[in-house]
């Protein structure tokens, strides 16, 4: 096969890959958007660096396209129809490089360049062509192309990107995934008024990304590199956590468990006269007791001795070398809330030696309290000092994971099996172009004014009628996503 014939030319892209090292984030599915100073990259530290490596040997020229049948969440996807249709058209039914049109230069980072491309025969969909040169690479960071490959094979998720196919051509490999042309939250971090996002727009990112890292657990992958410059933004205004070079996997073991909750009731009609309680005319919410089922798969196995990731989102047992497990990623879960908040990260120093001191310090983290703050604030500074308890075993999601940290009053209200489905935020500089997910509070302006009748009328009804259920958010602005009330 010639080099015509690999790189086609009339792509008119310099492929020559003089350098694959770069001090910035490799934004693996990122969009066109420029690459500043103020991204972070990812880092493997030098020190208690004991990362296995594998045996890297020349592989021959292969195509592996993942089946159908095992993406069932994606199957209905218009990529995969594309793709099918491509490898049908195929003379050997695989999908080789000659068949993608690569558009632009997207970015390049630690392991590789990413391309904008499209199938020769599909003008519709397009895609992320992320190249690596196995040549001009370590065994070490060798390992990572390895990992990243293997933990994207396995992914079937909304909020996780999938890999359409896996080429192994001469001394390159080659990985197609999805691109997401909103670029990264760090990026739309850098566009709003003090580099934070309201109380509801982190609530939103949040769960999503919550359900993400809830969905690695499961399959035993401990992530190790959450920040805002790999959540990456779908057209929709999803997201979409990307880069895998920098997990490892453990064994986990799922468990169905039967707990006891206290739930808040109905409302209760008023009460009469008591010594102890005294007349109360409107009436008092109940504690209900329930008995729920909850699905926990958790690594709490895993552990590893190799510092990777980012140093302002390092948890402490990981700057100290004393060895890690699964209770970084809720660490820098932790951090991630945080930066939303706030704009910065809570222990940042004036260079990356005095940020690393600060998370191994035994000093607590503070808080900057205004005194008019939005509502939700308490709630989100609760579930951050939880998170972020710098010793692991006392720190929220080591021992259950997300099924622990969804409970938190900072998600309250949240559907969590409806989460694709909601609106996403009115946030400065958030593309959502083209059809978004179904929602139940997808309702245009133009149809609003039209039809606020309703409000008014369910107004009424929950002044004097003691309605139930509320189908409006409780919250200022319904513009994000639904809460209902925990009455049923």
């Amino acid at each position: 096969m010639d080099e015509d014939t690999i790189f086609p030319t009339d792509a008119d892209l310099d492929l020559s890959f003089t350098s694959c090292t770069s001090a910035t984030t490799d934004r693996t599915f990122a969009s066109s958007s420029a690459r500043t100073s103020l991204a972070r990259s990812s880092v493997t530290l030098s020190f208690n660096d004991r990362l296995s490596t594998a045996s890297t040997t020349a592989a021959a020229t292969t195509t592996t396209l993942p089946p159908l049948y095992l993406r069932p969440h994606r199957s209905s996807d218009p990529h995969w129809s594309a793709i099918k249709a491509a490898t049908t058209l195929s003379s050997d039914g695989t999908l080789h490089l000659r068949h993608l049109k690569l558009l632009r230069h997207l970015g390049t980072g630690n392991l590789g360049r990413v391309f904008l491309c499209r199938l020769r025969d599909n003008d519709h969909e397009n895609f992320a062509l992320k190249m690596v040169d196995r040549d001009l690479l370590s065994s070490k960071k060798l390992s990572h192309v390895q990992m990243e490959a293997e933990i994207l094979s396995m992914l079937d998720h909304p909020f996780l990107p999938t890999l359409y196919a896996h080429i192994e051509v001469w001394h390159y490999t080659c990985l197609l995934i999805d691109y997401c042309p909103g670029g990264d939250l760090h990026s739309l971090l850098r566009k709003q008024v003090g580099n934070r996002l309201p109380v509801q727009a982190v609530r939103f990112f949040a769960a999503e990304v919550l359900v993400a890292l809830e969905y690695l657990h499961a399959n035993g992958v401990v992530y190790r590199d959450l920040k805002p410059e790999n959540v990456l933004l779908r057209e929709d205004g999803h997201i979409m956590l990307s880069d895998f070079d920098l997990c490892f996997k453990a064994d986990v073991v799922p468990t169905f468990e039967c707990r006891l909750h206290k739930k808040l009731g109905s409302l209760d009609k008023p009460r009469g006269y008591s010594c102890f309680r005294g007349v109360d005319r409107r009436g008092a919410k109940s504690r209900q007791e329930v008995v729920e089922a909850e699905f926990v798969a958790e690594p709490t196995a895993a552990f590893s001795m190799s510092c990777v990731g980012t140093h302002e989102y390092l948890a402490p047992e990981l700057v100290c070398g004393s060895g890690h497990g699964n209770g970084v990623d809720w660490w820098a879960f932790g951090v991630f809330i945080y930066e939303l908040l706030y704009g910065t990260t809570p222990f940042k120093g004036v260079n990356k030696e005095s940020t690393l001191r600060n998370i191994a310090s035994t000093r607590d983290m503070r808080f900057r309290v205004a005194e008019m703050e939005e509502e939700g604030m308490a709630e989100a500074r609760d579930l951050i000092e939880k998170l972020l308890v710098k010793d692991p075993r006392r720190r929220v999601g080591c021992a259950r994971g997300a099924t622990d940290i969804k409970r938190h009053p900072f998600f309250d209200g949240i559907k969590w099996p409806l989460i694709r489905t909601y609106k996403p935020p009115e946030v400065r500089g958030l593309l959502r172009r083209g059809r978004s997910h179904v929602s139940h509070v997808r309702v245009g302006a133009s149809l609003l004014r039209r039809r606020c009748w309703w409000k008014k009328g369910l107004d009424y009804l929950k002044r004097n009628k003691g309605i139930k259920y509320s189908l409006v958010s409780k919250h200022s602005n319904n513009n994000y996503y639904s809460y209902f009330n925990k009455s049923y």
